[in-house]
């Protein structure tokens, strides 16, 4: 009974290795050397944008969706993105990056949700940001593990896509559009 139980579980970790290295999890900035064109954070993540979006719960089914306002300002040691979210349930959430160039396409971000620095890199047409956020208490108040990527178009779109785990199992995904205000 012990060698059977053994070998479930070993099928269900190497199941749960093998979903997350060959899709969302296996990219790496490198992957986008070169694509354009070139994401630059202190053009494309200034002034007044707007981004709608999506989040998918665990099931793959919509839980939420959003509408956000967010203004980014840069000055010569970094930059700061205010973002301004309200949820099709009425519930409103606000947060404010603090954006600081660590290298040529490297940065760290902090936010007071955000659970010590936000880790940045830009690679081609994308941005990709690492870091834990503390969810509110109407979620849970859980700490889950993001890594966004923002991948943008030809005409200056973003889209965002996250994924969002705990002890590595994914328990949301966002998908969004990131534009600028007109």
């Amino acid at each position: 009974m012990k060698l059977l139980l053994s070998l479930a579980l070993s099928a269900l970790f190497a199941l749960m290795a093998h979903r997350m290295f060959l899709t969302f999890g296996a990219q790496v900035p490198a992957d986008y050397a070169g694509t354009a064109p070139p994401f630059d954070a202190r053009r494309h993540l200034s002034g007044d944008l707007l981004s709608e979006g999506v989040i998918f719960g665990p099931s793959g089914r919509v839980t939420s969706r959003f509408t956000a306002r967010m203004t980014g300002v840069w000055g010569n040691s970094g930059g700061v993105l205010t973002e301004d979210f309200v949820f099709a349930s009425g519930e409103t959430l606000q947060r404010e990056w603090t954006i600081t160039p660590t290298g040529s396409d490297r940065f760290t971000a902090t936010a007071p949700d955000i659970e010590g620095q936000a880790i940045d890199e830009i690679s081609g047409a994308t941005l990709r940001m690492k870091y834990r956020l503390r969810l509110g208490e109407g979620a849970g108040g859980h700490v889950v593990n993001v890594t966004d990527w923002i991948y943008l178009t030809q005409d200056g779109v973003m889209i965002n896509r996250s994924e969002m785990r705990k002890f590595g199992v994914k328990v949301a995904e966002l998908v969004a559009t990131i534009r600028p205000a007109r």
